[in-house]
């Protein structure tokens, strides 16, 4: 998987710590848990996001845009990165907020994500749930092209096959880091949602015969619709790497039982794992995606699903940003 055929500007903060959690470990009880910390990719904080824009903003520049088109609910957290690369590289960027919510929380609204979308001079419009957001970006495109301006669309999550490259990468990078640290590697479990970040990961550890299973936990389709998209996304990942056929239906699990009320609504597991992480490592969880994968891997840990000799890495997809806008999921007492 020769990755440089491919365009990429390189601004991510790689490779990423990979880490043990010790007093997590010790915590549970066993297995070895490891992080690996995306979250310190760099860009606006850091994030998965960050590894597929490399390659999107390659794709975005060899193909002449000046405009960048994005869509995500309102605490998106590839808004925000999406938002600080447009700006760094002098591009104009346009977001599209769909509200999956409904929440009238000011925080929720107008902090986390959405002020630094703003602060990175991104041009915001909201769109209630169930928008055809694909069609609100391509006739914003449509819009913008009359007005002389070269737009390229990012999809939601950054999730097609270019943005899916970043974690193709990402496992590569994950093997090379193992290989020297001398870790046998039993599990990756991480929080999966518009697909890229599972089809990228199955697809580099498939592509290269490493053997690790992943373990997406869903933060917001069934599992069946879940694992289907994730696989759809990794077939056509692996086709534009020039290995079509490698990637199986069994290398896709997702467990899906950790979304809770819907997506972008917090989890009571989903807090308590925000503070547990926070309390025994002083790492930040989102009430989004990391927190809800976190809570699926401990509850699995819980229930003895993992072997407690087993190493387990747990892939930390970012997203801390938005805790400044559920500050009301949290039961903190006052203070004088």
């Amino acid at each position: 998987m020769h990755l440089s055929r491919f365009p990429r500007i390189r601004f991510a903060h790689l490779s990423t710590p990979l880490e043990p959690m010790e007093n997590l470990s010790k915590h549970l009880g066993g297995p070895k848990i490891w992080i690996k910390r995306d979250d310190c990719t760099g860009l606006a904080g850091g994030g998965n996001k960050t590894r597929k824009l490399e390659f999107l903003m390659g794709d975005a520049v060899h193909k002449g845009a000046d405009t960048i088109i994005t869509q995500g609910a309102t605490q998106s957290n590839h808004a925000r990165q999406t938002a600080a690369i447009a700006a760094k590289m002098g591009m104009q960027c346009h977001i599209l907020l769909e509200d999956r919510t409904g929440s009238d929380d000011v925080e929720y609204n107008y902090n986390g994500n959405v002020m630094l979308d703003q602060l990175f001079g991104a041009s915001l419009s909201k769109y209630q749930a169930d928008t055809d957001m694909n069609k609100a970006m391509a006739d914003l495109a449509e819009k913008l092209r009359g007005e002389g301006k070269k737009p390229y669309i990012i999809p939601g999550g950054g999730s097609n096959v270019v943005g899916a490259l970043g974690y193709v990468n990402a496992a590569l990078e994950l093997l090379g880091q193992a290989k020297d640290m001398g870790l046998k590697i039993d599990h990756v479990v991480h929080a999966t949602g518009s697909t890229g970040t599972q089809a990228g990961l199955v697809t580099g550890f498939v592509g290269s015969n490493s053997l690790i299973p992943v373990l997406g936990i869903g933060v917001r389709a069934a599992r069946e619709a879940q694992e289907a998209n994730v696989f759809k996304l990794a077939e056509q990942t692996a086709e534009y790497l020039g290995i079509a056929g490698v990637v199986k239906r069994e290398h896709v699990v997702a467990n899906c039982n950790y979304v809770g009320s819907g997506y972008g609504i917090p989890t009571p597991d989903g807090i308590e794992a925000i503070e547990l992480f926070a309390r025994c490592e002083s790492i930040l969880l989102d009430p989004v995606y990391s927190a809800k994968g976190a809570a699926g891997m401990i509850d699995l840990i819980i229930k003895g699903e993992f072997d407690k000799a087993e190493n387990i890495v747990f892939v930390h997809t970012g997203g801390s940003q938005a805790l400044f806008g559920y500050r009301n999921a949290f039961d903190f007492p006052k203070y004088r």
